[in-house]
């Protein structure tokens, strides 16, 4: 395919560093470029697994079931609040 492009200085500098190194037609150069590119970019990266680290709060079981569920969804309301927008506030 025959194509024209505009590309950033930037990259035209890392072209030509690259063309000159590689020895090869500027052809060679973009296509191995965007090829590699590519295939990166459709490649997602890989990541570390999620791991959840307990924290100990002192509290026994009993204690847990005084304090209750409704203490805990009061304090995730008031985090979630504080995530709010200013506008989401206002309302």
């Amino acid at each position: 395919m025959r194509t024209t492009l505009t590309l950033d200085d930037d990259v035209v500098a890392l072209l030509e560093m690259e063309n000159r190194r590689a020895n090869e037609p500027m052809k060679q150069t973009v296509n191995r470029a965007l090829s590699t590119g590519l295939l990166h970019a459709a490649k997602p990266a890989p990541r570390e697994p999620f791991v959840v680290k307990p924290f100990d709060t002192g509290l026994t079981s009993e204690q847990w079931k005084k304090w209750g569920e409704t203490k805990i969804e009061d304090i995730l309301e008031q985090a979630e609040l504080l995530e709010e927008p200013a506008a989401t506030k206002a309302r």
